[in-house]
């Protein structure tokens, strides 16, 4: 206490000399520990084996008379803070105020962990609504083009034929042929953006899905587009198929507006229990500026749509053309939290005075 006090120290004291006087006081909360090594019946080093097999992460500072290197060595390795000779306890104060100081830094990198881990949830969490609200609203649109929209033009369609069978002169019969063609070419339009905002074709599974979307992307962009599998059939859970088809739709609309690319490849693959989708390009590439762009939401958007199934997006670019890859766990530990320590200054004297709903759920019918 007296090397304390000299060093500025105003602290609660506690003295206990048992295994089970150790026991009942770390029932409480203190900041430093010092335990001398030998102890009747006990010792410094089983003291802080005790401390630290509770999980308590109060500092720990071992005092002694006559301890060996060795010994020291074995105390840090097993957690002590510092040791001290008797013979030097001018460095008690010092010491005492270095581990508690250190300590406390140690509580608040804790705490602001917990707190970006929290924050990161609540961020996927958000991400996750966000894309659910998406996915309905997409949902809930392509209902309204099928429903009105489109029998809207088939009801047009049958008037044209109607009149293009009753037309009186050579000239009524090929405007309302011509019109026929226009109302079939926006009923193939209204086709193509109901399934753009909610691809029916993943009813079929995700194999399908992906190599009908290659094989209608080289129709539509005449770019020689390769699709491979490792499975015919896959077994996935909840929101991964739709989420691996957005990012082929995303990387394939990058390629056709800006890779200047003559191949595409598109390769799914199960192995090691994660799902792995690959959609490479021999086109101009990617340069850091153009990952680097403030505004540059297509990227960003396969990273955040990724996370919400627990997955992640790998990028590699060069004068070769472009690779990205999707990779999605299927299965994935929880996040654990940190126990909340009590900051109030104390010591403990050992022998001594002295931390709803899947995102890309389909759309309800």
């Amino acid at each position: 206490m007296i090397h304390l006090r000299r060093g500025g120290i105003l602290a609660e004291v506690l003295r206990v000399e048992s295994e089970t006087g150790l026991a009942e006081a770390l029932e409480q909360e203190w900041d430093l520990i010092l335990s001398d090594y030998n102890l009747p019946g006990y010792s410094g080093l089983a003291a802080l084996d005790k401390v630290r097999s509770l999980g308590k992460l109060v500092p720990f500072i071992l005092v002694s008379g006559e301890i060996g290197e060795d010994i020291a060595v074995q105390a840090m390795r097993n957690g002590a803070n510092d040791y001290l000779l008797k013979s030097n306890l001018a460095r008690l104060a010092p010491a005492a105020l270095l581990a508690i100081e250190a300590n406390r830094t140690r509580i608040a990198k804790q705490y602001a962990d917990l707190a970006l881990t929290r924050s990161r949830q609540q961020i996927r969490e958000l991400a996750q609504h966000l894309q659910t609200t998406i996915e309905q609203e997409r949902a809930a649109i392509a209902r309204e083009i099928h429903d009105d929209v489109g029998g809207a033009l088939t009801a047009v369609k049958f008037d044209l034929a109607w009149i293009a069978r009753h037309a009186t002169t050579p000239d009524i019969a090929e405007h309302a042929q011509q019109a026929m063609e226009a109302v079939t070419m926006a009923h193939e339009a209204t086709q193509r953006i109901m399934h753009n905002l909610r691809p029916a074709i993943l009813e079929q599974g995700l194999v399908a899905a992906l190599q009908w979307m290659s094989d209608r992307f080289a129709k539509r962009t005449g770019i020689a587009t390769e699709f491979r599998t490792s499975h015919e059939q896959m077994v996935l859970s909840a929101g991964v198929p739709l989420v691996a088809y957005r990012f082929a739709q995303e990387s394939l609309t990058n390629v056709s507006k800006h890779a200047l690319a003559t191949r595409v490849s598109v390769d799914l693959a199960q192995a090691g229990g994660v799902l792995s989708l690959e959609v490479s390009d021999n086109g101009r590439g990617l340069s850091p500026d153009d990952l680097a762009k403030a505004k540059s939401f297509g990227i960003r958007g396969l990273h955040e749509r990724a996370e919400t199934v627990g997955g992640w997006v790998d990028i590699s670019s060069g004068a070769n053309g472009t690779t990205l890859i999707l990779s999605v766990p299927l299965s994935g530990p929880e996040n654990g939290f940190l126990d909340a320590i009590a900051p109030e200054l104390s010591i403990d004297t050992v022998g001594t005075e002295g931390d709803p709903d899947d995102p890309t759920a389909w759309g309800t019918q």
